[in-house]
């Protein structure tokens, strides 16, 4: 059993080496690809089959609308809340990536491997959402139709995804790539 004499003795533990360490970074990315923005991707597809067979008022498509309806309030973030949420996140990202890149903390580095695609995935969360906000209120109102709102809707979500299934596979082999790199410069961990 390591001593932990400090924060900086502490931050220095094995990652790399443990299976624990590369079995949340293989499930948090299973899991990620699970849902978009919270709605499951059952429901996503099965409104894409319904609008790829010409049903763009069917009621799978309304069921993915009232998904949006309850989810979308949960992503928006106001100016104060983003800019405090932007500071605090770089501060953090940027102290792990200083002491992971710049002093040799493997715990560090691998943290900053795990936050810093979260990070990213965050941001484009907050992004479609504040795509999506428009779409569903013009559809709640009536200016535009449902099957255009719903088409819209689900084209966005479509590239979120593949969005996210491309930062999945380049974040887990990075994590991998550098994981394998720091033990073979550090075979003892140290």
């Amino acid at each position: 059993m390591p001593q932990f004499d400090s924060l900086i003795g502490f931050l220095d533990s094995r990652s790399f080496g443990t299976i624990w360490y590369w079995l949340v970074v293989i499930g948090t990315w299973s899991l990620t690809g699970r849902a978009v923005i919270g709605i499951p991707v059952e429901i996503v597809s099965r409104a894409r089959a319904a609008m790829d067979s010409g049903q763009g008022d069917s009621p799978v498509v309304l069921h993915l609308l009232d998904w949006l309806s309850l989810v979308l309030p949960q992503w928006q973030v106001g100016r104060r809340e983003g800019a405090a949420m932007l500071a605090l996140g770089a501060f953090v990202l940027t102290s792990l990536a200083i002491m992971g890149f710049g002093y040799g903390l493997e715990l560090a580095l691998a943290s900053f491997l795990l936050l810093l695609p979260w990070a990213i995935l965050v941001w484009l969360r907050l992004g479609l959402a504040r795509r999506l906000v428009p779409l569903l209120a013009q559809a709640e109102q009536g200016a535009r139709p449902v099957a255009e709102v719903g088409a819209a809707v689900l084209r966005r979500m479509v590239i979120h995804r593949r969005l996210v299934t491309i930062l999945s596979m380049i974040s887990v082999a990075t994590t991998a790539l550098l994981g394998a790199l720091w033990s073979v410069i550090h075979p003892y961990g140290f």
